[in-house]
């Protein structure tokens, strides 16, 4: 009787102590059986995520032997997560570089030797498409509305997704906390902004977060919005749900807006597009936030000269202007993305484009790397409090100077498309 109730014990001082790894939240996880962390839950490569379990490898991957990309979800409650990876194994080296949600690249080239283990840690935003609904009678909505291409989306989802990629993945244990206090940089924007979920194309928005470190990084922009239709589809509405005091709304208009015609959404650069600029402005600093306008990176057009045309108009310079009229910051990345392709010339440029260059707006991994780059210098520039956020490793980085894309190294997530991005 004795012998059967020591197990029982067991069981139950187990249960408990998992119960504990979950409570106010926090979420821990060994992929290590000889693990000395017995609160948290151990996972075995056969664990696959669904609803009822809340946890497992996704997206129809596990890690295997010939050391594929591998997805990793966590179901939780829409907020902000500090996120701690310990990487390594005993008896292999291994290359790791971790993304988040739709592509966010979090980490890169983590690397270890046999036997050793380190640990890294990001904050990552987490959401899906509710609102708080609207008093009675009052107009508003329920939920952003999300177009065809957004459904089933990880960034609209119940979980937090995390992608393992690399040479030789490899981790031991995952930790989630929520950690509601962080400061978060909303982005509102464009294709140009937006987590694009598949390869090729990709933005400075979800190159971002490799750079800054204790900030999370919620990227509300979408392939083929306008500031218009940002407001009437509630996507500044969800925003403005959940932006307080401390944090940054990021704004990066231009693309679309300029379009005559789209007739529903155009809006002209000296009347109506400087008008618009002032209530994203507006709804920031009433909610306590900072607001940073962001100009529009050109597109690539290089005239006779080898020089990059302006197809933006007179955009630029109003965003330009308001900035110093209502006195918020500026990220000149119009300028930068200049300097960026110019440095690279005609040819090369491409490169750094959607679909190896037959795509002049968008731009591929290294494009948006190099671009988001140029964002960080912008907050440097600009002399933000974000500054203090920049990761000790970001070297001095000239536009001018671009790193060379012949020798850029990135892991691709699984994965592709040939769909010509919304709005294009």
């Amino acid at each position: 009787m004795k012998a059967f109730l020591f197990p029982l014990f067991a069981i139950a001082l187990l249960t408990d102590l998992r119960a504990a790894s979950a409570e106010n939240g926090v979420r821990r996880f060994s992929f290590d059986p000889e693990t000395s962390d017995k609160s948290a839950i151990a996972v075995t490569s056969t664990d696959i995520y669904t609803d009822q379990r809340g946890y497992g490898f996704d997206l129809g991957t596990m890690p295997t032997k010939n050391e594929n990309p591998f997805f990793f979800s966590v179901a939780v409650p829409e907020g902000t997560y500090r996120v701690t990876i310990r990487f390594g194994a005993r008896n292999e080296s291994s290359s790791n570089t971790v993304k988040a949600e739709c592509r966010q690249l979090m980490l890169e080239q983590i690397e270890t030797t046999p036997g050793q283990f380190v640990s890294r840690d990001f904050i990552v935003n987490v959401r899906d498409a509710s609102l708080p609904p609207p008093p009675k009678n009052a107009p508003g909505g329920s939920s952003v509305v999300l177009n065809e291409r957004e459904t089933g989306i990880l960034r609209w989802d119940h979980k937090l997704t995390l992608e393992f990629n690399g040479t030789h993945p490899h981790i031991a244990a995952i930790t989630v906390v929520p950690a509601p206090e962080i400061p978060t940089i909303f982005l509102a924007g464009d294709s140009t902004v937006t987590d694009q979920p598949q390869e090729p194309a990709a933005s400075w928005g979800q190159m971002l977060p490799r750079f800054l470190s204790g900030v999370a990084i919620a990227n509300h922009a979408e392939s083929g919005e306008t500031m218009k239709s940002f407001l009437t589809e509630l996507r500044l509405a969800k925003i403005l749900s959940q932006i307080k005091t401390g944090d940054y709304l990021f704004i990066q208009f231009a693309h679309n807006d300029e379009k005559r015609q789209w007739p529903q959404t155009y809006v002209e650069a000296h009347t109506t597009y400087r008008a618009y600029l002032r209530v994203f402005i507006a709804e920031a600093k009433t909610h306590g936030a900072t607001p940073v306008l962001v100009t529009s990176m050109q597109r690539r057009t290089f005239d006779a000269a080898g020089e990059i045309k302006n197809t933006h108009g007179d955009y630029p310079e109003v965003m330009r202007e308001v900035a110093r009229e209502e006195n918020v910051p500026l990220i000149d990345l119009e300028k930068m993305s200049v300097a960026f392709y110019e440095a690279l010339g005609p040819e090369k440029a491409r490169l750094a484009f959607n679909g190896g260059g037959k795509d002049a707006t968008h731009q591929d991994d290294y494009g948006a790397y190099e671009l988001a780059k140029c964002v960080v210098n912008g907050i440097r520039d600009a002399h933000l409090p974000l500054t203090k956020n920049i990761v000790a490793d970001f070297p001095a980085f000239d536009p001018a100077h671009p790193d060379a894309p012949e020798s850029f190294i990135f892991a691709k997530t699984p994965g592709h498309t040939d769909i010509i991005l919304r709005g294009n």
